[in-house]
């Protein structure tokens, strides 16, 4: 068909603009997912279940390095079942973080269902390998990061090169069925009424870790420390060998306990006891420790049977609470 037969356009209507043929909108370019996609794969429970325990430590990942877990997707050489993901959504805003190869040595050997993530240093590498493989094993993931990001972590620079956040710790009230088992394996018994410092009731679960004791018992006292960061630091794995329990309305307690135990008090009172020269009893001794400024509240000595203290030079006025109860501890297992 030449160029003359090709057919004409119909002439236009009178009053009527000249039409032209509507132009194609041209498709927009896309690059990568689209945002319905991006959005999809931002609600999957892959990507949470991939955070770290501590919502913290997930923004500090670094961007680089061969162990850097990609986003929406578990760690390295680590993988996920259903069951971990909702375990560790569930446990995702509380956990402990114990730092410290002891402490976490301890953790793997006693509770290494606990631990949710392991992070280590450079200088760790070789130490941390049986642990990583047991991470493995659980499917849960584990991390060779640098020292400041291991830091950022821990929340402190004493953190030893290894870090573990863990499942919390469970404090269980004192079933009063199992007081009188306790009693017979004849072991002394120690609360702590109003032992604020983390630190002291990390020293004083090493103490009783080192003696073989299985228990500790603290009192619903306003200003007792509970499980922290650090307590689980000083103690170096001593909170994984003893159990902690919880003793409410400690004066009406320590009534009952009776029965079962000698109540001795640990103060600071003219009529207290050289602990040496406290008089042997049948019953196995149960030791009250209080705060480390006010010592044993009043009510609570007043149902101690007996008033028990260390003597010293004179020089300085007391000892450290966590010193006093490695040595009453000792003193008493002596007798």
């Amino acid at each position: 068909m030449s160029h003359s037969d090709k057919p004409k356009r119909p002439p236009a209507k009178p009053g009527s603009r000249p039409t032209e043929a509507t132009p194609r909108k041209p498709r927009p370019k896309t690059v990568g997912k689209s945002s319905a996609d991006r959005a999809s794969a931002e609600a999957r429970p892959d990507r949470k279940a991939a955070r770290s325990a501590d919502p913290r430590v997930a923004r500090t990942e670094p961007g680089r390095g061969h162990e850097r877990p990609r986003p929406g997707r578990p760690d390295k050489g680590v993988t996920h079942d259903r069951g971990e993901k909702k375990t560790a959504r569930a446990l995702a805003t509380t956990f402990d973080k114990i730092a410290g190869l002891s402490a976490i040595s301890a953790l793997f050997e006693r509770e290494p269902e606990r631990a949710l993530r392991l992070y280590y240093a450079e200088e760790l590498k070789h130490e941390a390998g049986p642990f990583c493989a047991q991470m493995a094993r659980m499917h849960r993931p584990y991390r060779l990061v640098g020292d400041e990001e291991l830091t950022r972590i821990a929340g402190t620079v004493l953190h030893g090169g290894i870090v573990v956040a863990a499942a919390p710790k469970e404090v269980i009230d004192v079933d009063w069925a199992e007081v009188s088992r306790w009693a017979q394996q004849g072991k002394p018994l120690l609360v702590l009424d109003g032992v604020g410092n983390p630190h002291n009731l990390g020293a004083i679960a090493r103490t009783l870790a080192f003696f073989g004791h299985e228990r500790l018992l603290v009192s619903d006292h306003p200003a007792q420390a509970g499980l922290s960061d650090a307590a689980y630091r000083i103690a170096e794995g001593g909170l994984e060998a003893v159990t902690l329990y919880r003793l409410a309305h400690l004066p009406q307690a320590l009534k009952r306990l009776q029965t079962h135990y000698r109540i001795v008090g640990s103060a600071l009172s003219p009529t207290a006891a050289p602990i040496d020269d406290i008089p042997p009893d049948p019953r196995p001794t149960l030791l009250v420790l209080g705060n480390e400024e006010h010592g044993v509240p009043p009510q609570t000595l007043a149902a101690c049977e007996l008033v028990a203290t260390i003597p010293g030079s004179g020089t300085v006025q007391s000892l450290n609470v966590s010193a006093s109860a490695a040595i009453l501890i000792y003193a008493l297992m002596r007798s």
